[in-house]
């Protein structure tokens, strides 16, 4: 089988072919933490692979406020060495998948009164510009109050000192999970998605494999690998439980939802980085045709895998945004569509104060051996599995004596990244739009599929190009159907709620497509993938209810 496929046609062959390996590395969660665990130990050589009960991202890793930044917000906690860790990581995030992360100009707006003024602000931006190595040309910018509602007219002007302008990344959050688990594979990885760890091997007391039941067929293989790693987020402790090694330290859930409103609603020209009523930090962000804001931060006792929207979330962040947007007058009708996620923090005891828990990832290794990494933040992946992998190679060492490289992947692209880093993306996109006009492709489609899925568009071309009639028999536009055969067969798609939610965010950022296109894009993927007529209904009743979800609170 050819390992750099990650299609999902292989799903069953792969989950056997696991079964039949000596795996140097098992790695449970394919969040983003896990698939930079995967990718580092893959490309210093390890055979590893990767194991994820729902779909690759399913959990926090598309939920976030979809930022690659710099912890401005943890200076106030005088958490200077993560401000310095993770702005230096949004730079290597950037420059290893310059088509998913993309600079974002911020505006931090200062009141009479509010939690930061022109001094605290002038001080602790010049700090964080240090601290993370921001670019000459991203170092922040101190504007009068006339220069910021210039820049965004919508901010209120009431008691208005002045504002703070940096650069914070904008990302894709699922898609750069995604990006970074493809680069795994095409590095030897194993990575299978509905695929649940339900229990551990064990021989004189060392861990020595797991046993995984495949979601889809309810089948079970016995996995065997040299070292486990739990990166599981939000479920981590539920695997330390499995392994009896939940004691000391354990997870602090706090829930994150985002409210969505279309442009015609919620016109922001410019990022806003502002303070909520009750000093809590809020964003609001422009997003192609759409204006998302959030994200709260309640302690959340509920079950992980489905957190959703409540009354008083909606209502909050509705206050919060009509606070510093005075004119707009939201109501819950201009919600366009929501999103819940889980933060897997790391707390002493259970009724701490969610700002006030650290964000810092830690490594917890049981007797039997079980690396469980917790906490942590997106911007910081490729270093948290840096250090991971680190682990595994030492011990690797001790133990049988094998030696493996350091990590390769500052300077590794990710899947769609090779492109020549940020400066030679412009002179790529530019080359891609001139082949796709003469392709007969449109300029704007061109442009928003290079910036999408960057070195590997020409696949999408191709797929254009060639899938016209395919796409006309199962009546869907072109260029969807491209993104959909491209999602089945190199992204392992294999439920709607994958497409819908994971590959494309059209859940989340444009419902109406999924409205639209939902009835023949399940028929198309229930011939292709050969679902029952069961698999089918419980498929289309899981998007309709996030459907459901997104818009109405509980």
């Amino acid at each position: 089988m050819d390992m750099s496929v990650f299609s999902s046609h292989q799903r069953e062959n792969l989950f056997r072919e696991i079964g039949d390996e000596q795996l140097d590395v098992l790695v449970i969660g394919g969040g983003i933490t896990g698939a930079g665990i995967a990718l580092d130990a893959s490309s210093r050589g390890m055979n590893t692979a990767v194991v994820e009960m729902q779909d690759f991202a399913a959990g926090t890793s598309s939920r976030s406020t979809k930022l690659v930044h710099g912890g401005l917000r943890y200076l106030k906690q005088f958490e200077v060495k993560m401000v310095s860790e993770v702005g230096r990581e949004r730079a290597i995030v950037y420059e290893n998948g310059p088509h998913v992360t993309t600079p974002e100009w911020m505006m931090l707006p200062f009141y009479k009164g509010g939690t930061f003024g022109p001094f605290t602000s002038r001080i602790g931006l010049r700090l964080y510009d240090f601290l993370a190595r921001v670019k000459k040309g991203e170092r922040r910018k101190m504007l009068g109050a006339k220069d910021a509602v210039k820049k965004e007219p919508l901010i209120k002007t009431k008691g208005m000192r002045g504002a703070g302008y940096y650069v914070e990344y904008k990302t894709d959050d699922a898609r750069l999970t995604i990006e970074v688990m493809k680069k795994a594979v095409e590095h030897g990885a194993y990575a299978i998605n509905y695929a649940k760890v339900v229990d551990f091997l064990y021989e004189s007391g060392k861990m020595t494999g797991a046993v995984v039941e495949n979601e889809v067929t309810g089948e079970q293989q016995k996995v065997y690998a040299k070292k486990i790693v739990n990166a599981g987020g939000p479920w981590v402790d539920e695997l330390r439980e499995m392994d009896g090694c939940r004691y000391g330290k354990s997870l602090h859930l706090t829930k994150g939802v985002h409210l969505v409103f279309d442009q015609e609603r919620f016109p922001l020209k410019q990022a806003i980085y502002f303070d909520a009523p009750d000093g809590r930090m809020i964003f609001a962000i422009p997003r192609n045709k759409k204006t998302y804001a959030g994200t709260t931060d309640t302690n959340y006792p509920g079950a992980n895998t489905r957190p959703q929207m409540t009354k008083e979330d909606r209502d909050y962040l509705l206050a919060a945004v009509n606070g510093q947007f005075p004119s707009l007058n939201l109501t819950a009708a201009d919600v366009d569509s929501s999103y819940a996620g889980l933060r897997p923090l790391i707390a002493g005891n259970d009724e701490a104060n969610p700002d006030e828990i650290s964000r810092k990832d830690e490594m917890f290794i049981s007797e039997s051996g079980l690396i469980s990494m917790a906490g942590g933040k997106l911007t910081g992946y490729r270093k948290m599995a840096e250090d991971t992998v680190d682990v595994l190679a030492n011990k690797l060492k001790e133990e049988e004596h094998i030696l493996y490289s350091e990590s390769q992947t500052t300077q590794l692209p990710i899947s769609g990244g090779e492109v020549g880093g940020s400066k030679g993306f412009q002179a790529f996109k530019e080359k891609k739009v001139a082949e796709a006009v003469e392709l007969g492709i449109n300029e704007d489609t061109a442009g928003f599929l290079i910036q999408k899925y960057g070195a590997n568009v020409n696949k999408i071309f191709a797929l254009l190009q060639e899938e016209k009639m395919q796409a006309s028999k199962f009546d869907i536009e072109p260029v969807v159907f491209a993104e959909l055969r491209y999602a089945i067969e190199h992204e392992m798609v294999y439920k709607p709620t994958d497409f819908f939610v994971r590959r494309t965010g059209a859940l989340f950022f444009d419902i109406d497509f999924v409205r639209a296109h939902k009835v023949n894009i399940i028929y198309y993927m229930a011939s292709v993938l050969q679902w029952s007529t069961e698999q089918r209904q419980e498929y289309t009743d899981e998007l309709n209810q996030l459907l459901h979800e997104a818009v109405n609170p509980i």
